[in-house]
Parts: C-alpha cells; structure tokens; sequence
C-alpha cells in the first residue's frame, strides 16, 4: 500500500516536497515513480528512481527543478519540486514496480498511491 501526502496550493516559483510511505517489508525491492495527471490529459510520468537510488530519471520539462529521492529504512520515496509553475498543476500519484526498475510507462508499475493534488497559482 502506497499514501502519498504533501499536496498543496503554492504561487508560482514556490516550493513542495511530496512524500509517498510504503507499507511492507519489501519497499527496497521496488522501482519507485512519480506520475501526474491534469484535468483532461493523460497521467504522464514524472520522476522515476530503481531500487537502489543509482539510476533515476526526469521528463524533461521537470529537469533541474525536481528531485527524487528515496529512503529505503523509512519506506519512503519523496519528490522535492522546486520552482513551481502553473503547468506543474495536476493531482500527483506515486507508484511501486516489482522488477525495481525505473519505467517511463503507467503500465508497468504494480502498486499506486491515491494521489496528492497541487495546485500552482499564476
């Protein structure tokens, strides 16, 4: 089971940090995303890190101003977003794959969050 929290309204240029727990013995196994989706579009993928924290990876309209990071002894995969903007606005859902892998598409991960909305204000 996957909670994400952190979900808020910010101005443009401000800051969240979002956080997604896990329960269970096995969360170190698992390849962690960071998905989004906006009132009328598709969910699209975010942010990913594998297992270990050594391979990770950003869409790139989020590069170089969101962070992924995991702490596998707290369960717990976080996404710092930095230098927020109005198109950042979308309900943001974690998700969990058994290969431990990064993945790119929504299919492939096994286990979801209920999302946190955020709200960017232009």
């Amino acid at each position: 089971q996957l909670q994400a929290s952190g979900g808020g309204l910010v101005q443009a240029g401000g800051s969240l940090r979002l956080s997604c727990a896990a329960s269970g013995r096995t969360f170190s196994n698992y390849g962690m995303g960071w998905f989004r989706q906006a009132p009328g579009r598709e969910r699209e993928f975010v942010a990913g890190v594998n297992w270990s924290g050594n391979s990770i990876y950003y869409r790139d309209s989020v590069k170089g101003r969101f962070t992924i990071s995991r702490d596998n002894a707290k369960n717990t995969v976080y996404l710092q977003m930095n230098s927020l903007k109005f198109e950042d606005t979308a309900v943001y859902f974690c998700a969990a794959n058994n290969r431990g892998l990064v993945n790119f598409d929504a299919r492939m991960y096994d286990y979801w969050g209920q999302g946190t909305l955020v709200t960017v204000s232009s």
